[in-house]
């Protein structure tokens, strides 16, 4: 095996076409033993393309290169999970980084989003997202320093029109983010948010993905890989003084596109 960096807990790895499994495998390639998190119920009940047993495939993969992995499968709702993440990480070894990956996402809007549903998003994007930056928090040393004792990044998204529970939860996350690394950056703990655009993880048709490339100066498509690079940048030694930033990593589609 090689060295390890640390434990990293990385959520949201869920299908083999998300975003999550590729920040697997790039942390994974990087060193980083893995806690991934996952919720099948709710991968389903989206009904994107998935595989039979995609995170434990993902998984295997990961450990392919050399490094330990745990998959803890939890409903984030339960405000109990966060902990639960934490806990497996700290028996796994040195925790040194969170990586946000999971979402709740259903489609509604203004006037037909249920008070259920928007209870929901909030619960999974927001509240979960909060326990488990104070979970990690208290994992960690609680002296002042100025060296770099542990990493948070969290993914975000401004789509909010006919997605409103989703994008107003988001921009809740987005605050929790970035408040965590001014009220904790005297600790060594650094967290930035990213919003890596339109990423096609299997939820486009044919007219939203040729409206997404024409937008986008780059010329394509954001891909998994894309969003992994930034990330493992900022987990990197070179990426330590990047704090309480949120970055787009989108090739242009968020400056205006055409």
């Amino acid at each position: 095996m090689m060295k390890s960096r640390g434990t990293a807990i990385l959520t949201g790895v869920g299908r083999r076409r998300g975003i999550g499994a590729g920040l697997a495998l790039g942390l994974a390639s990087d060193g980083w033993d893995l806690v991934l998190n996952h919720w099948t119920p709710y991968d389903r009940r989206l009904g994107l393309e998935q595989g039979a047993d995609d995170p434990a495939s993902i998984a295997q993969e990961c450990r392919d290169l050399g490094v330990r992995v745990e998959l803890v499968p939890v409903d984030l709702a339960d405000v109990a999970a966060p902990a639960a993440l934490v806990a497996a990480a700290r028996a796994q070894g040195q925790l040194g980084a969170l990586v946000l990956s999971h979402c709740e996402s259903v489609d509604s809007s203004i006037l037909d989003t249920t008070v259920e549903s928007w209870d929901r998003h909030f619960a999974v994007n927001a509240r979960a997202t909060w326990l488990l930056v104070k979970a990690f928090a208290e994992a960690l040393p609680a002296e002042p320093t100025t060296e770099v004792v542990g990493r948070i990044v969290a993914l975000t998204s401004d789509h909010v029109v006919h997605n409103l529970p989703y994008g107003a939860s988001k921009g809740a996350l987005d605050r929790i983010v970035l408040a965590a690394a001014c009220e904790l950056g005297h600790r060594g703990i650094r967290a930035n948010v990213i919003n890596p655009g339109p990423v096609d993880t299997g939820w486009m048709d044919d007219d939203i993905r040729a409206s997404g490339i024409a937008q986008t100066p780059a010329g394509r498509l954001g891909t998994p890989r894309d969003t992994a690079n930034l990330v493992r940048f900022l987990l990197s030694d070179a990426g330590g003084w990047i704090n309480g930033q949120l970055l787009y990593s989108d090739g242009g589609f968020s400056a205006g596109g055409t």
